[in-house]
């Protein structure tokens, strides 16, 4: 890997690294605003922009975005198990994990479910 490569790499770290650490600060003084941030789909245009910039392959950037969206549902399952562990009395790290593999299951099935049906590749 080149340095300009490195340098790149370094940089799309720094600026995704800032979007979170951004959304961190805020949601500490609103958490409404916070989630706003967080569900905007900044880190997927992140990655759609640095794909598209290292390849130029638009087919390859379009393939990505319909698989993203394909994948959002599945990822729905975090957000509704967290706070139930947590609303039902679970200490925080350990709902995390919970959540967490409520989710990798949620994964699991629903690709499972879209290979049964045709979807993705």
């Amino acid at each position: 890997m080149g340095i300009l490569a490195r340098v790149e790499l370094l940089l799309r770290a720094a600026v995704s690294g800032a979007i979170v650490a951004l959304a961190s600060e805020v949601a500490r003084r609103s958490t409404l605003l916070g989630a706003v941030i967080v569900s905007l789909p900044v880190t997927s245009m992140l990655a759609i922009i640095w794909l598209y910039r290292s390849d130029r392959d638009t087919e390859q950037v379009a393939s990505f975005a319909w698989s993203i969206l394909w994948v959002i549902v599945p990822s729905l399952v975090f957000f509704v198990a967290l706070p139930l562990f947590l609303r039902g009395g679970v200490t925080f790290w350990v709902s995390l994990v919970l959540a967490g593999a409520a989710t990798a299951a949620a994964y699991g099935a629903w690709v499972l479910t879209g290979r049964a049906l045709g979807v993705g590749d």
